[in-house]
């Protein structure tokens, strides 16, 4: 089963982009009008701060402290800045896309402010130099990756494919990052089912220390490290879906107690533009298996991290040779009650603790998962995704 799906690009007098996927907007929308009332957009002060220290960037984004707020518990949608007729987007729609008014990175971001300077280093300060995106996965506002409708999570993969190819084609963009976080646990601010995409200039210390690993590997065996990880998962007393093209498991040595990792199996799937309209309906049935397990493990959603690790961009601007797709759910639970919180020797030293066997956290993950089975592959559609010409974009004022 196909379907088609067309992408609508408008474009706020102040230069933000706002993405329809589907029904198209009515003709005579006036996109700025809701926003005349609400906090304006806030780019200024953000800026990168050097750590000499830890050779490391620190983003400094005051604005995100005047973001809308609404409880995860709250049951009405009334006021929710990302339901129709919002600020973000005033009319019915059945996905979008939209430049976070509260971006920590920007395309043309503020002058940073003057800083000391160290002999060998230069200034500590950097402007932030980047893209934030928000993804709303519905115009509903309860829901989730487990229960969003066969097509609406199929639409949902598709639009990851299209902004991060987009994101990816800028060569300023060294890594691109979707993710969400769910759950006022992980200091979720909206419950509206959405997440987000960062698009950053630079190569971040959790990345670079990943890309090293892939590196040395070859180097010292010849072969894949990422084929050598997924092949351990596959068939472990910690795996909780597979099929010919994902494997979904707790990792052998997870951080957190109940993290999983879905990872791509065929060798050359380094980004999410390299599925195939199949793939992406393995990935569907993947996270719909794993986000229902959180849900049913404890019998109550289940707050995550979510991050989406495509290959980043080598210097030359290629994806880095031997990284595979992979999309990892990191929640701060440890039981139905506790939180696990990183305490002194995990933040000051990055040595995390785990206070579960992996192999007792897969089998209570695996006993809550779904057993999906060929009808419910065959109900995902195959997204067919129509995008307007980038010089031909829809402005609207």
């Amino acid at each position: 089963m196909e379907e088609n799906v067309a992408r609508h690009d408008l474009r706020h007098t102040d230069g933000r982009w706002l993405r329809v996927y589907g029904t198209p907007p009515p003709p005579d929308v006036d996109i700025d009008a809701a926003l005349a009332h609400h906090v304006p957009a806030a780019a200024s002060g953000i800026h990168q701060r050097y750590n000499a220290l830890r050779d490391t960037w620190v983003a400094v984004s005051p604005a995100r402290n005047e973001r809308p707020h609404a409880p995860a518990v709250d049951p009405l949608p009334a006021g929710c800045p990302l339901c129709p007729g919002g600020p973000e987007v005033p009319f019915d729609y059945d996905a979008a896309v939209f430049d976070n008014r509260f971006p920590s990175f920007s395309v043309a971001p503020p002058t940073p402010p003057s800083a000391p300077a160290i002999p060998g280093i230069g200034s500590l300060a950097d402007a932030a130099r980047g893209r934030c995106e928000v993804v709303l996965y519905t115009s509903r506002h309860e829901g989730s990756l487990a229960t969003l409708t066969d097509a609406e999570l199929a639409r949902v993969i598709a639009i990851w494919a299209d902004r991060s190819d987009e994101l990816w084609a800028d060569p300023t963009h060294r890594v691109v990052m979707i993710f969400e976080n769910r759950g006022e646990a992980v200091g979720a601010t909206l419950s509206h089912p959405h997440g987000q995409i960062y698009a950053l200039d630079r190569i971040p210390p959790a990345v670079a220390q990943r890309t090293a690993a892939l590196r040395a590997h070859r180097t010292r065996t010849g072969s894949s490290l990422s084929q050598a990880v997924v092949d351990a998962d596959v068939g472990s007393d910690r795996c909780l879906y597979v099929d010919d093209d994902f494997v979904a498991a707790v990792p052998y040595a997870p951080d957190w107690p109940f993290e999983v990792h879905v990872r791509a199996r065929r060798e050359g799937v380094r980004r999410l533009g390299d599925l195939t309209a199949e793939e992406q309906v393995s990935l569907a049935l993947a996270l719909r298996a794993v986000v229902t397990a959180y849900d049913q493990v404890h019998d109550r959603p289940m707050a995550y991290l979510m991050a989406c690790h495509e290959a980043p961009a080598d210097p030359t601007g290629a994806p880095v040779a031997d990284h595979r797709l992979a999309i990892e759910f990191l929640p701060p639970h440890r039981s139905a009650e506790k939180l696990k919180v990183r305490a002194s020797v995990e933040t000051a030293l990055g040595v995390f603790i785990n206070d579960t066997s992996p192999e007792d956290s897969a089998a209570l993950l695996r006993t809550a998962a779904p057993r999906l089975t060929d009808a419910d592959r065959a109900a995902i559609p195959r997204v067919r995704l129509t995008t307007p010409a980038p010089e031909q974009p829809i402005n609207r004022a």
